[in-house]
């Protein structure tokens, strides 16, 4: 196993390039599936990695759960270790799960809260199909994934809109809900909290998601120019964010950088189809960079696994 079991929790860096170059130079569903495969790739890889690093460094420790042939010489000579490092690793397992459970609940409680609110509204959880209206005077608007999924809208926010203002919001939400934009945005979440370095990539799949739906928003209506002024429109009105963890139309002023990006890139010209980057560019060099950071990443977690397997196999008694 050696230095090479440690390479899947550092290189993760490798796909920071990527993150920041795909808004240019990829089609924003094509860059949210890209980033989304890296991240759930590496993050899967950094578990298994920290997983080995653990049983290795705790086998001889007294009390351990693992079978005694595990601490045998002939594996301590093979498969080099440390019980400090193994310790930290064993702890480090517990947190990561812990900040994914923590994760997971609060999708799902929020979840859970919205459809309850939207079970209170008179006449049951619908309003028009799929479109839940909220008296409510803050504006928001957000898609509720289930079965089946909701856009949910305040009626601050249809007061703050024109009419085909109110048509870009309802196309935008839509898509996020057609493309399940929330499952991206979810194993981003959770790769995050198994990997610090692969928090970036989150960001920037959170980003594309929103892109990917006002390209999508833009074709419903049929004009860019009113998708982005209602992009525009409505995170001047908002005043307090929406739930977290769905896909907003739009962040609430929190959110400077985000909305003006966005607004520029539906006034200029349509996004190439494109899900790979031209190989003679620094988007096609940072491609490459991710995609040979995530093979290598694979493989290692892979080689120090099957390493460990087959050592342990041969001491361990049939």
């Amino acid at each position: 196993m050696g230095f090479f079991v440690f390479l899947p929790l550092i290189l993760p860096l490798t796909a920071v390039p990527i993150a920041r170059l795909t808004e240019q130079h990829l089609h924003p569903r094509g860059a949210s599936r890209l980033m989304t495969v890296i991240s759930a790739v590496m993050a899967v890889c950094s578990v298994l990695c920290l997983g080995l690093i653990g049983v290795v460094g705790t086998a001889q420790i007294p009390g351990n759960p693992l079978p005694d042939s595990w601490s045998d010489p002939e594996v301590r000579a093979a498969l080099p270790y440390h019980e400090t490092v193994g310790t930290a690793a064993m702890w480090l397992l517990v947190l990561v799960g812990f900040a994914c459970a923590r994760t997971v609940v609060r999708h799902l409680r929020i979840r859970g809260r919205a459809r309850r609110a939207l079970a209170g509204l008179p006449g049951g959880p619908a309003g028009a199909g799929d479109l839940a209206v909220l008296p409510d005077r803050s504006p928001y608007a957000y898609a509720l994934p289930g079965s089946p999924g909701r856009v949910v809208v305040s009626t601050g926010m249809l007061a703050g809109l024109a009419e085909d203002e109110r048509e870009a919001l309802l196309a935008h939400e839509r898509a996020h809900l057609r493309h399940r934009h929330h499952r991206y945005l979810l194993t981003t979440q959770l790769a995050a909290c198994v990997n610090p370095f692969l928090r970036p990539l989150q960001d920037a799949v959170a980003f594309a998601a929103e892109r990917w739906a006002d390209e999508e928003s833009a074709q419903a209506v049929g004009d860019r120019r009113i998708t982005a002024r209602a992009v525009a429109r409505a995170a001047l009105v908002s005043h307090a964010a929406p739930a977290p963890g769905f896909a907003a139309f739009a962040a609430p002023a929190a959110a400077p950088g985000p909305v003006p990006r966005r607004v520029a890139a539906l006034l200029g010209p349509v996004p190439t189809a494109r899900n790979w980057p031209p190989a003679k560019t620094p988007a096609g060099l940072a491609a490459m960079v991710a995609a040979v950071g995530t093979a290598a990443s694979a493989l290692c977690a892979l080689n120090a696994a099957v390493a460990l397997l087959v050592v342990l196999k041969a001491v361990t008694p049939l």
